[in-house]
């Protein structure tokens, strides 16, 4: 069962992120929620560059990546679940959640200490927000991360099958969050009690930090209700509001190599974004 799913792993990962994408991108042409300031051929080298520069780092470093490390504490009996009696259900749900908590409070941090934002405003250094948007994050970042999902679920003990589940959540929440696509209001205002949908996260990407500062949810709305973080609309309204941060609007700044350099460079300056 152990190798079975380690070797399954990968390729379920990539079949659901191509089909996620595909998915995302068709909507996106057919029912675009906002004029593209900047053509897809611009960005999309840059971002899709960056999403198999991440793929391919994370892999170096931890092979068997999230997955593989839930198995190795499960096979320990590392962690809380293995010092309690409860069904596997419960455990792969209250797993999931955690981990959904876990990457909230990550997200907050990286945008509050300053030498993490660094990292993160690369993130939002884009000056229109899609599907690619949602695979645009530094390689540090993204072994950053790694290693705070392996501290919960050492911690946890997590289930190994959550792990799974829980990034390829990830991975297609992140897709459908930060896609330009037009969902009819009365099914956007049902969706976000449950989910973080387009609409609620683009106010994350606003160039007005009380608005970036807000919505840093990835899978559920729930954290950010809780911890008062949560904004329902942006000022200037969809259609108004300009996307990016003031530091990093020259085109060039959407190469792969400059996306890159971007935490090394400049300091923060002008508007409302510093750190």
């Amino acid at each position: 069962m152990t190798d079975e799913l380690l070797s399954r792993e990968p390729v379920l990962r990539l079949s659901i992120f191509l089909g996620v994408f595909v998915l995302m991108s068709v909507w996106e042409c057919l029912a675009a929620r906002r004029k593209r300031p900047v053509p897809r051929q611009r960005r999309w080298p840059g971002n899709l560059g960056v999403s198999i520069l991440d793929g391919f780092v994370a892999r170096l470093v931890a092979p068997a990546g999230a997955v593989g490390f839930a198995l190795f504490v499960e096979a320990r009996s590392f962690g809380f679940f293995h010092t309690v009696v409860w069904p596997t259900l419960v455990k792969v749900v209250v797993s999931v959640v955690v981990l959904d908590l876990a990457i909230y409070w990550q997200h907050r941090l990286f945008h509050f200490v300053p030498s993490l934002w660094r990292l993160h405003r690369m993130h939002h250094a884009d000056v229109d927000v899609d599907v690619t948007t949602g695979a645009r994050f530094h390689p540090f970042e993204i072994l950053l991360s790694l290693g705070i999902k392996f501290l919960v679920i050492a911690a946890l003990g997590a289930p190994a099958v959550s792990v799974l589940l829980f990034e390829v959540l990830l991975n297609a929440t992140a897709m459908f969050n930060h896609s330009n696509v037009k969902v009819p209001a009365a099914v956007e205002r049902a969706l976000r009690c449950v989910v973080i949908t387009p609409d609620l996260h683009r106010v994350h990407h606003s160039i007005l930090r009380r608005e970036t500062d807000s919505n840093f949810g990835f899978n559920l709305p729930w954290w950010d209700w809780l911890f008062r973080t949560y904004r329902a609309q942006p000022e200037a309204g969809h259609d108004g509001m300009t996307l990016g941060l003031d530091q990093f609007r020259d085109p060039e700044e959407q190469r792969l190599d400059r996306m890159l350099t971007q935490p090394f460079r400049q300091q923060d300056s002008g508007g409302e974004t510093p750190r």
